[in-house]
Order: structure tokens, then C-alpha cells, then sequence
């Protein structure tokens, strides 16, 4: 098993209009994997959800998808957690019929709780989740907590990592570029990566550590803030550096899924981290 690579979306050069092109654009390329968005809700039929997956299979494609941004576990309202099941289950669904096996989710925002409160509120949430998801029949679906770029918002590793000690098939969608962002660049370069992956293999097992997903891509941050915007790999002013990662990730041998969610030059981006990758296996 080796790693995977593969964009968040169509990037700025893909040249048609339907995303059921994609797959077979990327094999072109020499990337292995595609990540559908679902970001602004899940408006994705079954037909076209269909096609995607043929196509993917006959390319060698692997699919995942990204379940609606606005998610959030750490919301204690009852109401809100009904909805949140019913993005989530729809997110499967869509993910079933094109034979995706992973879907990202948000994991929140404090809503001026502690982090500790909204923690909890999470924890309870995903549970809910993951008996939800296995009820309507997708239990063969890994839900993907993901780490999130903005200072206020729930989801640093260790509090993804818990997330993820729930469920034994949840798997965490480590966004490098969200933890330099929130960390305010400190989580970037060779020692941290060795810290981070570190960290995954202490909690989950080296096993479930080892097919980690990831999103990865430069992002610029305010002081107070964390996440500004995502940036593309030309842009020098802001990290993280891809190449101490992938030279991590191959001298480990380990085979996770990486998305890369550059802006616009996303299947480029994710390109050059393959190759990055190759070049220390």
C-alpha cells in the first residue's frame, strides 16, 4: 500500500463541465484519488452520483466526499443535532452510490463554551452520529472528524483524536494546513510533522494511524484568528511546506489519503506532493 493523492474538487484547469470526467482527467495526470464537494449541502443526484463512481472504478480512482462546512457537532441544541444527522446520512448516501468510502465532517464551533464543554457536546453528537449512520444502513461508511483552521473553532488534533476514540472505524481527517494555521504557523516543518504523526499513532494505533486522511494546503492566518484563505503551492508568504511531510510519511511506510485543497491549483498541487512523495520513497 502506498499513499494516495488527489484534489478537493475541480481545479481551474480542469477543461469540462461534468464531474463525471474527473476521474478519468485524473488518472491522466497520475493522481490515484478525488475528493467530491458536498460543501454547501448535499445537491448531488443519484444518476450523476452514479456515473462518478463508474467512472472512478474503471480509472483506479478512489472517492471520498465532503460533507456539508456547516456541521457542527459541538452544538448542544437538539434540533440543530437532528439536522446534523440528517446532513450526515445524506452525506452517506450520496457517498454510497458512488461507492466513496470516506466522508469529512466539520467538528464545530465553541459557541463561547469552554473547549472542554463543546468537547463533550461533540463527543455526544458524533455518537449519535455514528448509531444514526449505522441505522439507515452505512456502516461500511468511515466518518472523517476533521482538524479545523480557525483558533475558535473545536478541532486541534488531540480533540479530533478523541473524536476518533468513539468508533474504532472513525478516521481522522488531519488538515495540515488548517493546524499550521491555527497553531499560527508553529505546526510546520520536519519536527512537527515527526510530532504530529507521532501523536496519531499514540492514540489510534499505528495500524489505524497509517491510512490517516489528510487535506493539505498553504494557508494564510491572522494573529488573532488562525485560517485566512487557502493559498497555492507558488505562493511563498505563508506554509506549510509539503516536502518534511511526505518524507515522513514515506520513511514510515504509511499509506494515508491526502487531498489537496489548493486554491484552484489543487490537481497541480497534488501532483507535486506525489512526486514529492515518490522522490523519498
Amino acid at each position: 500500500m502506498s499513499a494516495k493523492f488527489g484534489p478537493a474538487g475541480n481545479a481551474e484547469s480542469f477543461p469540462y463541465k461534468s464531474s463525471a470526467e474527473a476521474p478519468r482527467w485524473l488518472a491522466g495526470l497520475g493522481l490515484d484519488c478525488y475528493e467530491y464537494q458536498c460543501g454547501k449541502g448535499v445537491n448531488v443526484g443519484e444518476e450523476t452520483a452514479r456515473k462518478i463512481g463508474a467512472a472512478a472504478r474503471e480509472a483506479g480512482i478512489a472517492l471520498s466526499l465532503h460533507a456539508p462546512y456547516f456541521i457542527n457537532l459541538a452544538n448542544p441544541d437538539p434540533d440543530s443535532l437532528k439536522k446534523t444527522i440528517g446532513y450526515i446520512t445524506a452525506a452517506c448516501q450520496a457517498a454510497d452510490w458512488m461507492g466513496a468510502t470516506r466522508v469529512v465532517i466539520h467538528s464545530g464551533a465553541l459557541m463561547k463554551r469552554t473547549r472542554r464543554q463543546a468537547q463533550d457536546i461533540a463527543l455526544h453528537s458524533l455518537k449519535e452520529v455514528v448509531s444514526a449512520c449505522d441505522g439507515a444502513g452505512y456502516g461500511h461508511i468511515t466518518l472523517c472528524p476533521e482538524t479545523m483552521g480557525k483558533i475558535n473553532q473545536l478541532g486541534d488534533l488531540d480533540e479530533v483524536l478523541e473524536l476518533c476514540t468513539l468508533d474504532e472505524r472513525l478516521t481522522p481527517c488531519v488538515d495540515f494546513g488548517h493546524l499550521y494555521a491555527r497553531s499560527l504557523g508553529e505546526l510546520g516543518g520536519r519536527e512537527a510533522c515527526v510530532q504530529m504523526l507521532d501523536r496519531i499513532q499514540a492514540v489510534l494505533g499505528e495500524e489505524r494511524a497509517s491510512r490517516f486522511h489528510s487535506h493539505f494546503s498553504k494557508i494564510q492566518f491572522t494573529p488573532n484568528g488562525g485560517e485566512k484563505m487557502h493559498l497555492t503551492f507558488a505562493q511563498e508568504e505563508f506554509g506549510p511546506d509539503p516536502a518534511p511531510l511526505m518524507a515522513e510519511v514515506a520513511r514510515r511506510g504509511w499509506s494515508p489519503t491526502f487531498i489537496c485543497e489548493s486554491a484552484g491549483t489543487q490537481a497541480e498541487d497534488a501532483l507535486v506532493m506525489k512526486q514529492l512523495y515518490q522522490g523519498a520513497l
